[in-house]
């Protein structure tokens, strides 16, 4: 069969630690215990309630707002319409504050599987729906992996931050990056972390790697990925000459 002709790649748990979680529940409990103090005791929240399991189960992977949406329907905060966009924009502010201040790292064999898949000859794809995906991948010097300029700059595409009419797990964003790519879905593999990233490039009838950075590999098995590691250094790029995802 002939070869993968694109490579798409979530960005957040899957190129690097991002500090999204931690935004998520420290500006939650800001809120919790200052704005809103007056409702706290109207809701289930708690500051040990809102663990990695609620994040990756419930908001990882989605845009702004609705992740915003999925952690105040858990917690049973009332007047979410109300309430919402003021959680997501303190979370925004202290996410863009992290990033400044270098609270992330990138996850060293993931980049070395991106200069790998590219230096095969395969086009490349960033597509995660955080808006700070490009600011993540402008950070990461290539130098430190024997390269120049930034990782950004390796791909061919950047569907990041859009602001799509269906968030995952509908496969609007991977079938954006296909096209913008100039491949067909058939021909391209999505890397990534989230079980509802994973829902969506089924959808979208694109191969799928599992990338389980929160013993989560049953999971993200369960929802149909090709193949699931724990580091992507074990993935065989020899195979993805014979369309195949497979481990060394």
């Amino acid at each position: 069969m002939a070869a993968f002709k694109g490579g798409i790649f979530d960005v957040d748990g899957v190129l690097v630690d991002s500090p999204h979680e931690q935004a998520w529940r420290e500006s939650l409990q800001e809120l919790m215990e200052g704005p809103w103090s007056d409702i706290r005791d109207q809701t289930s929240w708690t500051p040990e309630g809102f663990t990695s399991e609620v994040y990756h189960q419930r908001m990882s992977g989605k845009p702004r707002k609705a992740g915003a949406t999925a952690a105040l329907e858990y917690f049973g905060v009332p007047d979410i319409d109300r309430r919402v966009t003021e959680y997501g924009d303190h979370k925004q502010e202290m996410i863009i504050r992290l990033i400044k201040d270098g609270k992330f790292s990138a996850y060293d064999d993931a980049v070395r599987f991106v200069i790998a898949v590219k230096n095969a000859g395969i086009p490349i794809a960033a597509a995660s729906s955080s808006k700070n995906a490009k600011l993540f991948l402008e950070r990461i010097d290539l130098a430190n992996y024997g390269g120049s300029g930034n990782l950004h700059e390796a791909f061919d595409v950047d569907v990041s931050g859009r602001d799509f009419a269906q968030g995952k797990p509908h496969p609007e964003i991977f079938l954006t990056a296909a096209k913008e790519l100039g491949v067909e879905p058939g021909d391209a593999f999505v890397c990534e972390d989230a079980t509802n990233g994973i829902q969506a490039a089924k959808a979208g009838e694109f191969a799928a790697i599992g990338v389980a950075r929160a013993d989560d590999s049953d999971a993200l098995a369960g929802e149909g990925a090709d193949i699931v590691v724990t580091d992507m250094s074990t993935i065989d790029v020899d195979k993805l000459a014979s369309h195949e995802l497979a481990t060394k």
